[in-house]
């Protein structure tokens, strides 16, 4: 039941403090989901991918631990969920995050963000083929559409296909963007027993693990020595972007129709691309940015009642 149908059942609507409250919640997920890209790009310029990526889970996990456990919703993740905390673990924490943030080093970040919101276009035909779910014909519409934002990301014009750098950053993220979608088609088909916010800190844990294995296998010990920026970089994307962000995204979808919280989550790529141009100064692109109205466009539709 979506919490608009809730509220009809009781007969009341949301107060205006409830309604203000989530509003500026789903102000500060947006905000904080576009910096993020901003920060890694920022961190990635003097430590590994790796590296960046697992200090920011480690970081995530001595914000969630504490805080679950204050207000009483820490607990064990029960044995039904143990799938789901692996696959979102592996796939989404570690898969997705290392991809993305390794092809961060060889592209641009607003083409990154871009790519990496090709996610959702991929996820109605995983579920069609593994959880028997019906493709509509909005739904088809909307992949088709996002294609044709891609293949023009991805065409003569937006993509130098000269450049080995180029397609091995562009493949990278690609491939993110298909592992992240594997957790969200096998989240959709799962029967939770446990919140997603209580399952966040064990996925976390493991994740943490696996990341921080194989930084120290292919990179070595990070170095000891790390500017102010990079410092600030990597406590803004693990404790504000990921732990808090995560948190507050919890709540939000808790209170607003799915529909609705999708698509006001589209607003993040947009100003990422913003906030990319104005504190990276990598420009505006037109290809680019056409390639991103399609892409998003698609999703919009293919996700919009």
């Amino acid at each position: 039941m979506t919490s608009s149908s809730a509220t009809t059942v009781l007969g009341r609507r949301p107060s205006p403090a409830s309604a203000l409250s989530t509003l500026g919640l789903f102000a500060f997920v947006v905000v904080a989901w576009s910096l993020n890209w901003v920060v890694i790009k920022v961190a990635v310029r003097e430590i590994t991918p790796l590296w960046a990526v697992a200090i920011r889970t480690v970081l995530a996990i001595l914000v969630l631990f504490p805080a679950l456990l204050a207000t009483g919703h820490l607990v064990r993740p029960p044995r039904a969920d143990l799938p789901v905390v692996l696959v979102i673990a592996l796939f989404h924490m570690v898969a997705f995050a290392a991809l993305m943030t390794v092809g961060m080093t060889f592209v641009p970040a607003s083409r990154a963000i871009v790519l990496g919101y090709t996610t959702p276009l991929w996820v109605a035909p995983a579920a069609f083929l593994f959880l028997g779910e019906r493709i509509t014909t909005r739904q088809a519409i909307g992949i088709a559409i996002g294609l044709f934002g891609l293949l023009l990301l991805l065409g003569p014009s937006g993509l130098d296909w000269g450049s080995p750098a180029a397609l091995y950053g562009n493949g990278l993220l690609l491939l993110a963007a298909l592992s992240w979608s594997v957790s969200l088609v096998y989240t959709r088909g799962h029967r939770w027993t446990a919140t997603p916010l209580q399952l966040m800190p064990w996925q976390c844990l493991l994740a943490s693990s696996v990341l921080v294995g194989l930084a120290l296998l292919v990179d070595g010990a990070p170095s000891p020595r790390m500017s102010a920026s990079v410092l600030i970089a990597l406590a803004y994307n693990g404790v504000i972007g990921t732990a808090l962000g995560f948190w507050a995204m919890t709540v939000v979808s808790r209170r607003l129709p799915a529909a609705k919280a999708s698509l006001g989550l589209l607003a993040t790529p947009v100003l990422g691309i913003g906030l990319s141009a104005v504190f990276l100064g990598e420009g505006l692109d037109p290809v680019l940015v056409l390639s991103a109205f399609a892409i998003l466009a698609g999703v919009a539709l293919g996700i919009a009642f």
